[in-house]
């Protein structure tokens, strides 16, 4: 049996906001903006080649997470500096390339699966993206 994720809800204190930032500076696709009668709004965004989601949600019963609350949650590229200079073209306040040397981050690209660069939204969840082979038999 496969098991894939699929939604990943992220906590955000203005689902405008947040919108523009994931759509405009970051890239993700807007899969569908929904304004329910109780004032509840659900916003779904694919970063582009990915099978999973996130959804921006304000009102009753979306989430009960406190917005910024969020951390870690890590996209994959082939390129971590192309990555890099994307977001950075955008507007996206991003890091550093790093790598993890002796249990902490240091400057610069590492080897396979150890070159990040980490942002965050403007309620602060926090995010990395890492570097990985374009070939996926390379996980």
């Amino acid at each position: 049996m496969e098991w894939k994720l699929a939604l990943v809800p992220i906590p955000v204190s203005d689902v405008e906001r947040a919108k523009r930032f994931y759509s405009e500076r970051v890239g993700f696709d807007v899969d569908f903006d929904v304004r329910l009668d109780d004032g509840v709004r659900i916003v779904q965004l694919t970063p582009p080649g990915s099978d999973c989601s996130i959804v921006l949600g304000a009102g009753d019963g979306v989430t009960p997470v406190r917005p910024g609350s969020v951390q870690g949650v890590q996209l994959v590229v082939p390129d971590v500096a192309a990555a890099r200079g994307e977001l950075l073209a955008r507007g996206v306040p991003v890091g550093p390339v790093q790598h993890v040397e002796n249990g902490a981050l240091a400057d610069g690209p590492g080897g396979a699966w150890n070159s990040f660069v980490y942002f965050s939204d403007p309620d602060g969840n926090g995010w990395a993206v890492q570097e990985g082979p374009a070939d996926p038999a390379g996980r």
